[in-house]
């Protein structure tokens, strides 16, 4: 009897050993994961094209050949768009600190008039423009350091677009499955594919329809800004406010308090509308991951995989979630890392 109350422990205790070894080994080997978690991700996000582009004839290789140039193109392009915002950011520094100081002592100023006195070298201490600048660094240096290895990731890319037919097969007689019985195998992947594919259109529009704000109201690097939406949108809740926080105060230095009250509506009526109408309209419900999940994933994965696993975070943890969803035995732990509204529609 008390073997039979020790086993279900025992496992469990086995299951978190052998969790933490493969942990410390990804960890360990980042340096190979990293560009590997990469190119699977931009391989399932461009499979859409593929799939799209084989509908009307077109040869896979000519379709794959396609992407890649695609790829390629853009990426140097906006390498060199953002590298001349933060050149032009730093030359531009002094000037903002010494608007920044105007704006400050004009609102102090008005504050004193109400009996809110309030230390300016304190304020300016801390919303110094130069942080502004220190979140989009972090995230593109440390995106830029992957990119160093662009040939292996591009070179990872085109084996598995070209192999993406035959994945699920092999899956199904890795599992012990070549009848295709295990239905949830298909699930998963389909699930998996439909929510990057999604969230990377979903992404690509707000970071191009914020750039297009910024650039309407006149505010400094507005490429900057919007690469930064576009990126930090597949963080959901969190990362719409990181997002948001330079390109405000950016809009704050410029033309002062009503601007930046303009930037931050913006970024709000945009993250609104595409990501509370636009995205669960095209991705269904049953998809949403709670505010402290997305939290602690954030965390979790920035240690794991650093910047990359940081941007990579929510996805990386949908993977997870729609994995356990497949399988009944773990739908228990998928419902642990639901949002509240999923829950509800559920029930």
């Amino acid at each position: 009897m008390s073997m039979e109350l020790r086993s279900p422990i025992a496992k469990a205790l086995i299951l978190f050993a052998c969790l933490v070894i493969v942990l410390a080994g990804i960890k360990s080997a980042s340096t190979i994961m990293v560009p590997f978690f990469l190119s699977v991700f931009i391989a399932i996000a461009c499979s859409p094209i593929i799939h799209w582009t084989s509908r009307y004839g077109v040869p896979k290789w000519l379709s794959i050949a396609f992407v890649i140039v695609l790829i390629l193109v853009f990426g140097f392009l906006l390498a060199g768009l953002v590298g001349q915002s933060m050149t032009e950011f730093r030359e531009n520094l002094p000037q903002y600190r010494a608007q920044l100081d105007t704006e400050f002592s004009w609102i102090i100023e008005k504050l004193a008039q109400y009996n809110i006195h309030v230390n300016q070298e304190l304020i300016a201490t801390h919303l110094d423009p130069a942080t502004a600048m220190s979140v989009a660094t972090n995230f593109i240096s440390g995106m830029g350091g992957v990119l160093s290895n662009l040939f292996l990731i591009l070179l990872t890319v085109i084996f598995m677009l070209f192999e993406a037919d035959s994945i699920p097969k092999r899956l199904h007689i890795a599992f012990s499955d070549p009848d295709m019985k295990l239905q949830h195998i298909d699930r998963f992947i389909r699930s998996v594919n439909s929510y990057l594919a999604i969230k990377t259109v979903v992404s690509l529009g707000t970071g191009l329809i914020i750039g297009t704000w910024l650039y309407v109201m006149g505010v400094d690097h507005f490429l900057l800004w919007a690469v930064l939406a576009f990126m930090l949108n597949f963080i959901p809740n969190i990362g719409s406010i990181i997002a948001a926080l330079p390109a405000v105060l950016i809009a704050f230095v410029q033309y002062g308090l009503a601007s930046a009250g303009m930037a931050a509506l913006g970024f709000v009526l945009v993250n609104t509308i595409m990501g509370n109408m636009v995205e669960p309209r095209l991705m269904g419900k049953g998809m949403g991951l709670s505010t402290l999940v997305v939290f602690l994933s954030l965390i979790f994965w920035g240690w794991l995989l650093g910047t990359v696993g940081m941007l990579l975070s929510v996805p990386l943890t949908m993977v997870v979630k729609i994995a356990l969803e497949s399988r009944e035995e773990s739908q228990w732990l998928a419902v642990l890392l639901s949002s509240a509204g999923e829950k509800k529609a559920k029930a």
